[in-house]
């Protein structure tokens, strides 16, 4: 039986790092809000679900996985719960809460990625609070994204078992997770991220190798994979990236 992955249609968001854990294993899913509604999928399926009075253990907010009757929620603990099945999570249990760990820190780099552009309420929309968003990107782009960028390099270069991977000696989730993190930061700061690969040779080398694997590189080609626009988290303002100068 597929798993359901619940999340809003038309962005990549929070569940393009589900997604991502799920091509790469070749694991049978179901976007469910992309599906239509003669299925019983659709953007309606899944708000169905969030607002059911009958529903055990409702989700707060997509993205939640449906796997036969368990409904997980959150992104971090979808990949806790999807990386030993789809083996993408280190054998060792104990390094599997390092993963998730891990994992709960790119939720939070995430967070103040979306931030940049909506620093007073998600509410209101983008021009209401330009001004607010010119100088929280500033101090994002000068302080919190390198501090981000910099833990992940150096996790990368003390991982006992060599710099390849950000835990472990094999491929994670937490290692595809933060290619969509360089891969959004590329896109909404294009400026800041120019010299990347200079600073964070170590993340920009797991980039790299991440976007090689096959079943990524074909679906990154595919039409399953969305566009980065201006709804979604990672935004292209070019007022709020760095002067090119």
């Amino acid at each position: 039986m597929p798993y359901e992955l619940y999340y809003w249609d038309g962005i990549q968001g929070r569940g393009e790092f589900v997604r991502l854990a799920l091509e790469e294993a070749g694991a049978a899913y179901v976007d469910a809000s992309r599906g239509s509604e003669k299925y019983g999928l659709g953007t309606a399926a899944m708000v169905r679900i969030l607002r059911s009075k009958a529903e055990v253990h409702i989700p707060f907010a997509p993205p939640f996985l449906r796997d036969g009757d368990l409904l997980i929620s959150h992104v971090a603990n979808i990949l806790m719960y999807l990386g030993p099945k789809l083996g993408l999570a280190p054998e060792d249990e104990a390094e599997r809460y390092v993963a998730n760990g891990l994992q709960l820190t790119i939720t939070d780099f995430v967070a103040e990625v979306h931030d940049t552009h909506h620093p007073i309420a998600t509410s209101h929309d983008y021009e209401d609070q330009k001004r607010e968003a010119k100088a929280r990107s500033m101090d994002f782009i000068e302080n919190r994204m390198p501090r981000f960028l910099g833990y992940f390099e150096r996790v990368m270069q003390q991982n006992p078992k060599g710099p390849k991977h950000v835990i472990g000696e094999g491929l994670s989730y937490v290692d595809l997770s933060l290619f969509q993190v360089v891969e959004g930061l590329r896109y909404a700061f294009p400026n800041a991220m120019a010299r990347f690969a200079m600073i964070y040779p170590s993340l920009a080398a797991l980039h790299e190798l991440v976007a090689k694997r096959p079943n990524i590189a074909a679906y990154l080609l595919s039409e399953r994979r969305l566009a980065f626009n201006e709804d979604d988290i990672f935004r292209h303002y070019p007022e709020l990236d760095k002067d090119a100068s």
